[in-house]
């Protein structure tokens, strides 16, 4: 099959060559409607820049780095997993590629290879994922003037381009529908301390109990990694809590802790949705085929990876900056396990 070239794309467009050679290169003024059918011919024709004509010419590169890390724990990181793969396709439609490194997150150290990445021109800028209050790799970044973004906030005190999704929402609209079912007594499995994900989610949480006048019971805030194991354990202690003494819901921080906690309840005889209620965070593909299916939250992560890169190329181009801190809602999704 003959390679599709730009002007294949111009013909589909309904506009000259050169039109679509701007709006590649970012470069004129191209009408919104016009940009956007053009776009829509270039996703339509599959076409593809010559991204090694183009980085002789501009001596850019053409790449964006990521840094990959391993979980400490293996659990299972389904969200970032998408996070990365839309990234990686809005990327691709402007022409750019990801690469990706090994760099231990956990030790400072092992920050400056961002920086000679970039010197070396190998990379034209980062996007972050898996943020931390005082994440060094965003303290680094600024302090070196490099094009990033990232999925997750930092230091509030920190200027810098971020997408989010608002989990202080998300969990607070959980126990609102938990409120609404008639629970008063709700429990949480959540991450250790120091997540910053964990730390808003737990503030939507507690917002919500508060809001409703009911008790915030730290023995029922219960702490570990994101596993089915942890999610069974934690659903395991307050099963061994008298019979009042226990919560009547328990609104978990991911769907794979809840999982967990869904296994363990079945496996004891509770009729999750009845005798308790259990819900979970993501919305990952299997939540609406458990037994019970899950109520959960679903993520606009598509919307995240998309506007995140929007914002390292902004940087990249030397644009004007949209919006540096964008938060996103989450949405519940109800199901039988609640």
């Amino acid at each position: 099959m003959a390679r599709i070239t730009i002007k294949d794309v111009a013909a589909r467009a309904g506009v000259s060559y050169q039109t679509v050679s701007k709006v590649l290169n970012h470069q004129g003024n191209v009408s919104p409607e016009t940009e956007a059918r053009i776009w829509e011919a270039v996703q339509e024709s599959g076409y593809r820049p010559n991204v090694s004509a183009r980085n002789l010419r501009t001596q850019s590169s053409n790449l964006i780095g990521y840094a990959w890390q391993r979980s400490l724990d293996d659990s299972p990181r389904p969200i970032l997993d998408q996070f990365l793969y839309d990234a990686i396709s809005t990327a691709e439609q402007h022409g750019y590629h990801l690469l990706t490194f090994l760099v231990d997150l956990k030790d400072a150290a092992g920050v400056p290879i961002y920086k000679e990445l970039y010197d070396r021109r190998q990379v034209e800028g980062f996007i972050l994922a898996d943020t931390n209050h005082n994440d060094p790799r965003i303290a680094y970044l600024m302090e070196q003037d490099i094009p990033f973004a990232s999925f997750g906030r930092a230091n509030d005190d920190w200027d810098f381009c971020w997408v989010d999704i608002d989990g202080r929402h998300g969990l607070r609209i959980v126990v609102d529908h938990l409120i609404e079912q008639g629970h008063r007594q709700i429990g949480l499995l959540t991450w250790p301390e120091g997540s910053e994900a964990g730390a808003y989610r737990e503030e939507g949480f507690v917002d919500s109990l508060r809001n409703a006048g009911l008790e915030v019971r730290p023995d029922w805030i219960l702490r570990g990694t994101n596993t089915v194991q942890f999610g069974a354990e934690g659903m395991q202690h307050f099963r061994a809590r008298p019979y009042d003494e226990r919560p009547t819901a328990v609104a978990c921080v991911s769907d794979v802790i809840a999982i967990g906690a869904l296994n363990d309840a079945n496996a004891a005889g509770l009729r999750v949705g009845q005798d308790i209620a259990i819900t979970g965070y993501d919305d990952i593909p299997m939540a609406q085929y458990l037994t019970p299916s899950l109520t959960t939250v679903r993520q606009p992560i598509v919307a995240v990876g998309q506007r995140v890169v929007d914002l390292l190329l902004q940087q990249i181009r030397e644009e004007p900056i949209t919006e540096k801190g964008i938060l996103l809602k989450p949405e519940l999704i109800i199901r039988e396990s609640s």
